[in-house]
């Protein structure tokens, strides 16, 4: 394997050619997990902090800092709002996480989601050119029991500093009280990428994928299997979006949504859960294979797999069914069993599968546009309408069964997306700053310029160290005895 180089192509080679299909997506996994832990070890991390202003003498210490800086403090004191033009706030984000559901490994402890949330740093500077700084919380009782107050206290507290706050990998359902609490009481926008982030990128690919195989969202049945932060969300951007809630039916581990449900009745703590029992499935359909039989689409974003979707359910349901097996970091199906099985177009939550649902293509454009008209909120209006912006531009690209919504690496898909997001934030009437799209895909556009090219610079000059070759062949290694 070539050094350094994770591409698809590379990435496979890796692996000896008797190794099946089945075995190349579970070294995949162990690969890059492998990979990961020695490449944080390596880099104690993944950010630092670093200015942006120069020092031009010794003396400009007095300009930055004290006395000069009391300018500063008085002119905001004055004026709140000065903050946006005279710190950072206006491109600076929180990630706050309290870790208790981090990726597929559930509570890894206060400091656990650490790695994660300083993942959604990186990716937020380098695609959206927006500064952010991870958050990780320690919400626990005496109990050991996290505290959604506690959560929602904190971020209030530290609102001042940021102009945006990303919510992470916080367990249902305290996920849903912190966040529909913080939106209405929070003047900055506050964003939980697990429910709204993955809402948003799986309408986006939802939208292309209808439009490959010439179907209408208003007209498809969906089933949803999963009903945590994530698909319920799914579920409702679908529907704000024009998807039809009557022909929609969706399952959490104890069976389907429905009016039925009085365990989620009588536990307000699930009231999103509720209104999906209220909204979806009229018919009181009770077992996936009745529920999914006759459907055009299937959304899953339950457990890791894979065997969680028989190829059995995927045979019944409609002509030309799409499959969205979200699952990380193992899909509920795999892509090659669900294609076996007559999925028409087949989606997941992986970058070494086509069409990856991931929130990365959401979030940094999403927020970027917010920051950029000052929004106080990003409404579900907002969150369509980077749906539909993904959607449009990978349209542009042409559509296929392996491309239904654009990848990462499509840099000018970011300015586009926080243009949408920004303008639709002023026809809401969330925008303190009123600007036109052209100028929102400008600023957009250099800030994620101005920070590619300073990760270019900074890895040229060295001062991001380039890992040893060694710490790629070990993890290899292991993941093809893993396997083999």
């Amino acid at each position: 394997m070539k050094d350094f180089d994770l591409s698809l192509e590379n990435l496979g080679s890796i692996f000896p050619d008797h190794f099946t299909e089945e075995q190349r997506a579970k070294g995949k996994t162990v690969f890059l997990k492998e990979l990961a832990y020695r490449m944080h070890k390596f880099y104690r991390g993944k950010m630092m902090t670093v200015p942006k202003a120069g020092l031009y003498g010794f003396n400009w210490f007095n300009v930055w800092y004290t006395p000069g800086v009391s300018k500063v403090s008085t002119a905001i004191r004055e004026d709140n709002g000065a903050a946006y033009d005279l710190t950072n706030k206006g491109n600076f984000v929180g990630v706050v996480s309290d870790s208790t559901r981090v990726l597929g490994d559930g509570d890894c402890t206060p400091p656990g989601g650490l790695g994660v949330m300083e993942g959604k740093a990186f990716l937020m500077k380098y695609l959206g050119g927006v500064d952010a700084v991870a958050l990780c919380i320690n919400n626990r009782d005496a109990r050991g029991n996290p505290d959604p107050d506690k959560i929602i206290d904190f971020v209030k507290m530290a609102e001042p500093s940021f102009g945006a706050i990303n919510l992470e990998d916080i367990s249902q359902p305290n996920c849903f009280k912190v966040l529909d609490t913080l939106r209405e009481e929070c003047d900055i926008p506050v964003w939980h990428d697990d429910a709204q982030g993955t809402g948003c990128v799986t309408l986006a690919g939802l939208l292309g994928a209808l439009e490959v195989v010439g179907k209408k969202l208003e007209d498809v049945r969906i089933v949803f299997i999963g009903a945590g932060a994530s698909n319920t969300t799914i579920a409702r951007l679908i529907i704000t979006a024009g998807g039809d809630p009557s022909k929609m039916v969706m399952f959490d581990s104890r069976g389907s949504l429905s009016r039925n449900r009085k365990d989620v009745e009588e536990d307000e703590r699930f009231y999103r859960k509720w209104e999906l029992c209220l909204s979806t499935n009229p018919g009181m359909l009770k077992t996936h294979e009745e529920a999914i039989k006759g459907a055009d689409v299937l959304v899953a974003v339950s457990r890791p797999g894979p065997g969680l979707i028989p190829g059995d359910w995927i045979r019944s349901m409609n002509k030309d069914p799409i499959v969205f097996a979200c699952a990380n970091p193992v899909p509920e199906i795999y892509p090659y069993e669900a294609k076996e099985a007559g999925a028409a177009i087949v989606a997941t939550g992986r970058g070494d599968f086509p069409n990856q649902v991931n929130n990365s293509l959401g979030f940094p454009g999403i927020l970027k546009g917010a920051l950029l008209v000052r929004a106080s909120a990003i409404t579900d209006n907002m969150a369509v309408a980077a749906a539909r912006s993904l959607a449009a531009f990978a349209g542009k690209k042409g559509l296929s069964p392996d491309y239904i919504i654009p990848t990462m690496d499509e840099a000018d898909v970011f300015p586009e997306e926080a243009a949408d997001v920004a303008m639709q934030a002023v026809e809401d009437g969330v925008a303190r700053r009123v600007i036109s799209r052209e100028q929102v895909v400008e600023e957009a556009r250099r800030d994620i310029t101005m920070a590619r090219e300073l990760f270019g610079k900074l890895m040229e000059d060295g001062f991001i160290r380039e890992p040893p070759p060694e710490l790629i062949r070990e993890a290899a290694k292991i993941a093809v005895e893993a396997v083999e």
